[in-house]
């Protein structure tokens, strides 16, 4: 199920913003004990303050991705298994952002930042992943539609059925018509 083009827009522009600044933070704690630590110092925090804030907005269009995507494409069989992937994947990073932010234990912080990082590197080749896995399903479901084929590749011998109930209406059906 496509994603309406303005909510498409703010998703890749967050996500994308969060892969940035994460890769960002990643190289500079590695060089804040560098000769130039102090420079490398400022600019993970700086970006770590960015990461979180796009970690925000990225949480409220997670909010808004449930009933506007993932409900929807659920309810009508639509890629499931990457859509249940991306679901738990994004589960793990909230909830190890949560465990950075919170937990006291070394141990823990550690597990949680090793988990965190890794998802968060891997996560643009999963929402690529989720995205061409759609696109395909959808190019295939237009194309059997086109050539009036149900689901098991039986030739339609009604017509095509809308969501909700709703069907095509013919000029000659249609009461107003006459």
């Amino acid at each position: 199920m496509r994603l309406d083009p303005g909510v498409r827009f703010w998703n890749y522009a967050a996500f994308s913003a969060l892969f940035v600044t994460g890769a960002i933070w990643l190289v500079a704690d590695q060089l804040k004990e560098a000769e130039s630590g102090e420079l490398w110092q400022a600019v993970a925090a700086n970006t770590l303050m960015l990461h979180g804030t796009a970690a925000m907005i990225a949480l409220v269009l997670l909010g808004a991705l449930i009933p506007l995507h993932v409900q929807r494409s659920w309810r009508i069989g639509k890629n499931r298994i990457s859509g249940a992937i991306m679901v738990g994947t994004n589960a793990v990073l909230v909830a190890t952002a949560a465990a950075l932010y919170y937990v006291g234990s070394d141990t823990l912080r550690s597990l949680a930042a090793d988990v965190h990082i890794a998802i968060g590197l891997a996560f643009p080749l999963l929402i690529v992943t989720h995205i061409v896995l759609g696109r395909r399903t959808r190019a295939h479901d237009l194309a059997r539609d086109l050539a009036g084929r149900d689901l098991a590749g039986r030739a339609r011998s009604r017509p095509l059925e809308m969501p909700g109930g709703l069907r095509p209406v013919t000029f000659s059906e249609d009461p107003g018509s006459r």
